[in-house]
């Protein structure tokens, strides 16, 4: 779970001049460096149709067994998780690494009337899609409003006649 830039020996080399090298070379190419774990936050994307919610997240580099699905019964999803980093073998000629890695959690509430226990969850090519099932209550609670232009017209009319 190291996100520093590669350098050789203990964490205390962070204060190293080739620390201060290499955090240099990543302002002059404008390179970020990760110094948290928000770029770990997966994006999410939150749809719905007539009978499903559907909440998409990209993860990105995270193994299936690594992702960890919670709905609670007040409406909120968690996606949680780990991306790990396999240091294979300390390489002298590592430069910089944009690649974060450590734990995320994303939590999403859902304002809706599910039925949580049949939600279900696919996750393909780093991309999780999570489908919860709306309650039939929540499928018949919509209601289609017309637009009428009646009312701006009325409302310019008295808006001239209070002005005169």
């Amino acid at each position: 779970m190291n996100n520093q830039p590669a350098t050789t020996g203990s964490r205390a080399d962070i204060t190293t001049p080739r620390h201060n090298f290499m955090t240099n070379l990543f302002n002059i190419f404008g390179l970020r460096q990760h110094n948290n774990f928000a770029d770990l936050d997966p994006k999410i994307e939150v749809s719905e149709n007539k009978n499903n919610i559907m909440v998409t997240a990209e993860l990105p580099g995270i193994e299936q067994n690594d992702i960890d699905l919670e709905i609670s019964a007040n409406g909120y999803l968690t996606i949680s998780g780990e991306k790990h980093h396999e240091d294979a073998a300390a390489s002298p000629d590592g430069y910089f690494s944009e690649i974060a890695y450590g734990s995320f959690s994303r939590t999403i509430p859902l304002p809706w009337d599910l039925e949580y226990s049949k939600a279900s969850a696919d996750y393909t090519n780093g991309v999780l899609c999570v489908t919860i099932p709306k309650t039939k209550a929540e499928q018949a609670n919509r209601q289609k409003i017309n637009v009428s232009s009646e009312k701006k017209a009325k409302r310019k009319t008295s808006a001239k006649s209070k002005k005169a």
